[in-house]
């Protein structure tokens, strides 16, 4: 009797994050899905004139070089590739297709003294009703509203905007398009019905032309342009709009076993959150500034950006930057041989959101209130993760009061998994089960969609499935919960409620 054939068939994920970049090989086998990094690379922005801009070129060109390697590793094999990337920074493109200027940052300052303006158009009640979004002063509404402000705008030669994915989709397969979970990031759409408010992009006398109608996860778009298919020998190869915001694709990737999960996607930034139906907004959603972001299959992903790792990948570049090289690993271990609960932050606080000198903005925060941490590198990176522990509880609760949903456990997925400290503070200050991994959720949530693109799996419940057996996680149980008790009302005092 003959052997059963093997399933040879590779996809590419793209996944684009705010500090580096990754090309990662999926192969479905049985039952079973594995991982190959094919490529990885740094992303820095560049100040140009006084400005943070992404190398939007230069991120490209890495990306055509992963394509490459793959094709020598896969040839024929390779199958199709998606792009996933962080959200609200986009690209504007002239009638002839060509990026008008290097697309901005989302830690760029330009949308600093343009807040106050929208809302003088339309105040800052009515905007999140329309749209259902966390107000964030990096959205793109604001960015817009920023780049509607500039002598040197690009919006008048504009015939369209595409967010990153949707711009490197474009320069690999030609086709234009914009997909629905990264553009919900925007704060131009309305959440109830998935498309754009227009009424509010012409309230801000914003171009509404520039914007396309979305499309869902999972579309095909077309094959690689001949010129980087020969390249790469990759010809042939279709590009799928997959869940282009990494947070939809990391979601997707979930290995949930019943609806009333919350999950944690800790990178860069801590995205805690609900998977719902249907959009919630109301009066209490407005009150916590709690955001609706599309999801796979028509889903919503009801959650609160948080200020994650961020913090301590700045505290390690800066470190660096004066001759002290640390790992995370070791950064982690000093944390956890420092004495505990000796000081608190807020991590959304305004004096962490931009860049450098991150240690000194954490010692002045934390003297300016009574605790002195200065020049202690383990306390100030177990200050940042038991605040962020401690964070997380504070909006578990507000998502369990707007919801009327007892959540448990906690899924949490991406690079920030491998903290297991910060997991076992998590469990520890929320007392509920903490479930860790995937690690790659991302690029696996990436995969899955192109998976169902193809047919080869039937959708979110079958790629949900696969992930749990291919990558089963570590369950982290609260172990001493009592000594969080008075830093968590502390906390609170310090946060506001």
């Amino acid at each position: 009797m003959p052997g059963k054939s093997v399933n040879r068939d590779v996809h590419l994920a793209v996944d684009l994050g705010a500090e580096s970049g990754r090309i990662i090989a999926g192969q479905l086998s049985g039952e079973l899905l594995s991982l190959q990094e094919v490529h990885r690379f740094p992303n820095v922005p560049q100040r140009i004139e006084g400005h943070l801009h992404w190398d939007i070129e230069v991120l490209f060109e890495e990306i055509c070089k992963g394509l490459a390697k793959a094709g020598r590793l896969f040839g024929k094999n390779v199958r199709t590739v998606g792009v996933d990337s962080w959200g609200i920074d986009y690209g504007l493109l002239d009638r002839e297709g060509n990026l008008l200027k290097q697309p901005f940052c989302y830690r760029d300052n330009r949308t600093d003294e343009v807040i106050d303006e929208v809302f003088e158009i339309i105040p800052r009640d009515e905007l999140y009703k329309k749209t259902g979004i966390q107000i964030m002063s990096l959205n793109t509404v604001f960015q817009l509203a920023a780049e509607l402000k500039s002598p040197d705008t690009s919006l008048e030669k504009a015939d369209r905007l595409l967010f990153i994915p949707d711009l490197l989709n474009y320069w690999l397969c030609g086709v234009s398009r914009t997909e629905y979970t990264i553009a919900s990031t925007s704060q131009l759409m309305d959440m109830r019905n998935g498309d754009w408010c227009i009424s509010l992009i012409e309230n801000l006398s914003i171009p509404s032309e520039i914007f396309s109608r979305p499309i869902l996860p999972g579309t095909k778009l077309g094959p690689l342009k001949p010129k980087i298919g020969e390249a790469s020998g990759l010809e042939g190869v279709d590009i799928i709009a997959v869940a282009g915001h990494d947070t939809g694709s990391a979601v997707a990737a979930i290995p949930a076993e019943n609806e009333r999960f919350a999950y944690l996607s800790s990178g860069t930034w801590s995205l805690l959150g609900i998977e719902l139906k249907n959009a919630l907004i109301t009066e209490k959603t407005f009150e916590y500034n709690i955001t609706n972001e599309g999801g796979v299959s028509r889903t919503i992903r009801t959650l609160k950006n948080i200020s994650g790792m961020w913090l301590v990948q700045e505290c390690r570049r800066q470190w660096e930057q004066e001759g002290e090289n640390y790992s995370y690993a070791d950064l982690t271990d000093m944390a956890s041989r420092a004495t505990p609960l000796t000081a608190l932050i807020d991590p959304d606080s305004i004096d962490f959101i931009k860049p450098e000198f991150m240690p000194e903005r954490i010692w002045k925060y934390c003297l300016d209130r009574g605790h002195d941490i200065s020049k202690d590198k383990g306390r100030t990176i177990r200050t940042i993760l038991e605040s962020l522990a401690m964070k997380y509880r504070y909006i578990l609760e507000q998502l369990e009061e707007v919801s009327q949903t007892t959540l448990d456990p906690i899924h949490i997925v991406g690079g920030g998994a491998q903290n297991r400290l910060l997991n076992q503070f998590t469990a520890d200050v929320t007392g509920k089960k903490v479930l860790s991994g995937p690690v790659e959720a991302t690029a696996l949530g990436n995969l899955i969609m192109q998976l169902v693109a193809m047919g080869k799996i039937s959708g979110l419940k079958e790629g949900r499935q696969l992930i749990r057996k291919s990558f089963p996680p570590e369950t982290f149980l609260p172990a001493v919960t009592d000594a969080w008790d008075s830093p968590y009302a502390n906390f609170c005092n310090l946060v506001g409620r």
